[in-house]
């Protein structure tokens, strides 16, 4: 049996690690706080599963957040599965995203880690 890769990037944090659950699932995890790294990263192996923030920036001139960089990768690698933390005041602008970028799950602060395990042991079993 392959093991499965989870990707994790924290660029804010402030919230409990999930690692140990991602672990648990059977997940090999790495963790990454720069897009940039992300970026890279997938140019030599892309993980079956991102578990990524949508930090809202209203500062960027053409797009909202980083993750916008991210899933102009992911897209085209269908089979990669993405969770996205965000903050519910965030809401709509995620939507905006969201009308562009399929995202297998969201999930508004503060994470129910029960939420967030069934549907990362669902994606274990694609």
């Amino acid at each position: 049996m392959t093991n499965k890769t989870l990707l994790s990037i924290i660029e804010l944090g402030g919230y409990p690690s999930f690692t140990p659950l991602y672990k648990s699932l059977g997940y090999e995890v790495v963790i990454e706080t720069k897009m940039r790294k992300v970026l890279k990263r997938f140019k030599k192996q892309a993980p079956d599963v991102v578990v990524a923030e949508f930090n809202f920036q209203s500062d960027f001139r053409d797009r909202t957040s980083s993750l916008e960089s991210l899933m102009s990768v992911v897209e085209r690698q269908p089979e990669i599965k993405t969770v996205i933390f965000y903050d519910k005041e965030f809401k709509q602008q995620l939507a905006r995203l969201e009308a562009r970028f399929t995202f297998d799950k969201t999930m508004a602060f503060p994470i129910d880690e029960t939420e967030l395990e069934v549907a990362i042991a669902l994606f274990a079993e694609d």
